[in-house]
């Protein structure tokens, strides 16, 4: 049976219904105990995954699908057991995984960038509570910005979020083939489970093997690194991706270091044995973060221009006026943000005052990028307020890093919630109970979010930037601090040739890749994958890169098995070890001696 026949709704109708405070299908229950209760239980297991791997390697991944299979999983599974169970409708499905979405998407608060970042620079690490409330804060303002700009956004057939389209259709799917939804989902638990039990085994019972051709290559970090967790990120980010990051491994890795080696730029401790990443990427990181920066500036740049009539594309002649609560949760948001702000990191009220309009601008740009690319500009937008707070208050770490964290955290929460209300609008569910649960999710995240960074990382300065824990988004978010505050003249002749190189680099990457035909523009090596692999160890580009290919491979031979199963196989292997190595994690610090 097609999918428009089980679920499609006016979506004019429903958006009235709901406007005006009804439900669009009274039939269907949607904010329920149950759904809310189902979403915050796989937030609070799914959100460490995500801080973990944010710490790992920079990304996270999006868990709606997987929280909309599992929920829809067991819930359709007990429905032949229990009355209890009968009846998990599709809106129900969407609140769960709107919660659990946005528990998940906490990290986008600052939790794995500006957060670190602002602790190794200043040598201040905020309390559990502060930085709950602060990483809460600035996701519960870009709920509100999501809330204004639903009205134009969802309206205009400009706007399609792939993002949410496909969560969308992996919930259309699941209702019109539940037996096909159940065999993914029991994929996602088989990987899950392989993925772990590796991660046990090599942290409990016998360290796996990380083979390397020779000492030299060992101490340059090339590596197999036993992770499974590498291998689901490197099948989920694709053969052009994969291949980058292994070009500026070896780039990075196998032809500048040496090179740095040799000339004596860097040198290594006496007696160095192993892999020397922290010494070495005290270098190389200048030329990443530029490379990565300059580019995701440049295409986001060219992006905005070629799509400038729909950027300054106004509201709709007739739309209603804001209501009084939602204006008086704005408020309550840009108050919160510049009260945290002054008394958490003593930045000056009129500093403050000017994140709330430069996050409402940046917030909706992302919004409106995510909407018609599908490509959330998260890590441009952070770095866009930095250089303009660097100007507006130069030399100021904390307004730096803390105030851009601000613009930073109001986008990523802001298009989530957006790509969740695209769903909602295609199955008429309600809006503001689509806010309610959002907000549901980044309070759970927050706390979870927070004491699992804190278990994580107990000691930011001596454990990030390391191999263990390579942290590039915060290296990234320092090194423009840095460069900002002291100005380049505090650096190396070396590097500041370095990052003139990434800047130009990265400037002419980004440009092709948005001017560019598409076919002709996936040949191009990708700009984001190439800097973060300057900050990454050789091994894990090398695993990712791995993951890539044979998942490409796999997709030659089994077109349609890949395409079903791929992701959602990944998606396990993600989870699995993830949520293994932040329990194994916790164990060794609880019975560390």
């Amino acid at each position: 049976m097609p999918p428009s026949t089980t679920i499609a709704v006016s979506t004019s109708a429903a958006d009235a219904a709901a406007d005006a405070g009804g439900v669009a299908t009274p039939a269907q229950r949607e904010l329920s105990l149950r759904a809310v209760l189902t979403g915050v239980l796989l937030g609070v297991v799914l959100t460490p995954s995500n801080v973990y791997a944010g710490l790992k390697i920079g990304w996270a991944f999006n868990m709606s699908i997987i929280a909309l299979l599992i929920g829809f999983g067991f819930w359709q599974g007990m429905m032949a057991r229990s009355r209890l169970a009968a009846g998990w409708t599709l809106h129900e499905s969407n609140i769960n995984q709107t919660v659990a979405s946005a528990a998940a998407s906490i990290i986008s608060g600052g939790l794995v960038a500006p957060i670190p970042a602002y602790t190794l620079l200043t040598g201040n690490a905020l309390d559990a509570l502060p930085m709950m409330a602060w990483v809460f804060s600035v996701s519960f303002l870009g709920i509100w910005i999501a809330w204004y700009l639903r009205p134009s956004l969802m309206d205009d057939p400009g706007m399609t979020f792939p993002e949410g389209m496909a969560t969308l259709e992996t919930l259309r799917h699941a209702y019109s083939h539940g037996a096909e939804a159940m065999r993914r989902l029991l994929a996602l638990a088989a990987a899950a489970l392989s993925s772990a039990l590796v991660k046990w085994v090599d942290t409990f019972y016998q360290p796996l093997p990380r083979w390397s051709p020779n000492l030299q290559w060992e101490r340059l970090t090339f590596s197999l690194d036993p992770s499974l967790l590498l291998l689901g990120f490197g099948a989920i980010i694709g053969i052009r991706v994969g291949l980058s990051l292994l070009l500026g491994a070896l780039l990075a890795w196998g032809g500048i270091a040496p090179w740095l080696l040799s000339r004596g730029l860097v040198a290594l401790p006496d007696g160095a044995t192993g892999p020397q990443f922290a010494v070495l990427v005290e270098w190389l990181l200048w030329p990443g973060a530029s490379l990565m920066v300059s580019a995701t500036l440049a295409s986001l740049a060219l992006r905005l221009w070629r799509q400038r009539s729909v950027l300054l594309a106004g509201r709709k002649p007739g739309a209603r006026r804001p209501a009084v609560l939602p204006a008086l949760a704005l408020a309550l948001a840009a108050a919160l943000v510049v009260a945290l702000q002054a008394s958490l990191f003593d930045i000056a009220l009129p500093v403050a005052l000017m994140t709330v309009p430069l996050a409402l601008f940046l917030a909706a740009v992302a919004a409106r990028v995510v909407g018609a690319t599908g490509i959330a500009p998260i890590g441009a937008i952070g770095q866009l307020s930095q250089l303009s707070f660097g100007v507006l208050a130069p030399g100021q770490m904390a307004v730096n890093l803390m105030s851009a964290n601000t613009a930073g955290g109001a986008a990523g929460q802001c298009t989530d919630l957006m790509n969740d209300f695209k769903v909602g609008r295609a199955i008429g569910a309600t809006p503001w109970k689509q806010v309610a649960a959002q907000v549901i999710g980044i309070a759970v995240g927050s706390i979870v979010g927070v004491l699992v960074y804190k278990a994580l990382i107990p000691d930011p300065k001596a454990m990030l930037l390391t191999e263990q824990w390579p942290a590039p988004a915060v290296a990234t978010w320092k090194a423009v601090a840095q460069t900002l505050g002291a100005g380049l003249s505090a650096l190396s002749e070396s590097m500041r040739w370095a990052i003139l190189a990434g800047c130009v680099a990265g400037m002419l990457l980004g440009l092709l890749e948005v001017a560019l035909p598409l076919r002709r523009a996936r040949f191009l090596p990708s700009a984001a994958a190439l800097g973060l692999a300057f900050v990454l160890p050789a091994s894990v580009s090398l695993m990712m890169a791995l993951g890539a290919l044979l998942t490409w491979l796999a997709g030659l031979r089994w077109p349609g098995l890949t395409r079903d199963y791929a992701i959602t196989v990944a998606a396990g292997l993600i989870a699995g070890e993830s949520m293994t190595g932040v329990g194994a994690s916790l164990w060794q610090l609880t019975h560390a001696p």
